[in-house]
């Protein structure tokens, strides 16, 4: 990709992640425009980046894509690069899931794996009229391990893994490429972050080479690991998250 002319959409970029591509790809050249529920924190991110373009915009609402996708188009006619980032994660065992409201719930699958598909679906066709362009969805380490303490946000995760797999045939012969880009826990707004997380500048740094040489599949530090892994390491891995992690309560509680 030739960072220096692309015009990049990243959603849920007012901070952690986002931002951070966002800072990356500025100083590459890039024209980039993020997306957020808060303006306050569209406006702070402004104020460390004056060259970021904001939008509020929620990834969870149809109309609200909707909305976004044709503003974007109509005020940044040369995009051509999709980053869906912006993500939910609830941390609760399956016997809390039991007594909490269905739209509670929805609001993860909503973000985490409705909000790209739909992103890059309405983008698609624009995207084929670019002389070359990228969709790349952020997934998590948690795309390749089930976690028993989040896991609605593992399955979503998952989910956008196995799709983002069967993109890259669909699109193939095509201007676009398809890139997952999956960060381990880093010291970002999920709550996973709070006490576990890694420095996300050292991530970014790692993760930035291989990003702007077109990688398909991108991992770092833990997250690089398992998806290399086979499933008898996975289980391994799995076994000792939930040990150590894993506080209950149960269906058996």
């Amino acid at each position: 990709m030739d960072l220096a002319t692309s015009t990049v959409l990243i959603t849920g970029g007012s901070n952690g992640i986002g931002l951070g591509l966002a800072r990356k790809l500025i100083s590459a050249g890039s024209q980039v425009i993020v997306t957020g529920r808060r303006q306050q924190a569209l406006s702070e991110a402004k104020k460390q980046l004056p060259e970021l373009h904001t939008l509020v915009s929620d990834a969870g609402k149809i109309s609200d894509r909707e909305a976004l996708v044709q503003e974007v188009l109509e005020t940044f006619p040369g995009l051509n690069v999709l980053v869906n980032n912006a993500g939910a994660q609830r941390f609760k065992t399956m016997k809390q899931e039991l007594e909490t409201d269905w739209a509670d719930r929805h609001q993860e699958i909503a973000v985490n794996l409705e909000a790209p598909v739909h992103y890059a679906n309405m983008l698609t066709p624009h995207f084929l009229k670019q002389k070359e362009a990228a969709i790349v969805n952020v997934t998590s380490g948690l795309a390749f391990i089930p976690c028993a303490f989040a896991p609605m946000y593992g399955a979503t995760k998952a989910a956008m893994h196995s799709y983002t797999q069967a993109m890259r045939p669909n699109y193939r012969g095509t201007s676009i490429r398809i890139i997952e880009l999956a960060p381990p826990p880093l010291k970002t707004d999920l709550p996973s972050s709070q006490q576990t997380g890694g420095d996300l500048g050292e991530f970014l740094e790692g993760i930035w080479p291989r990003l702007a040489a077109g990688e398909e599949e991108i991992g770092f530090g833990l997250s690089e690991e398992a998806r290399k892994e086979g499933p008898d390491q996975i289980k391994v891995r799995f076994d000792r998250m939930t040990g150590m992690a894993f506080k209950g309560p149960t269906m058996a509680d």
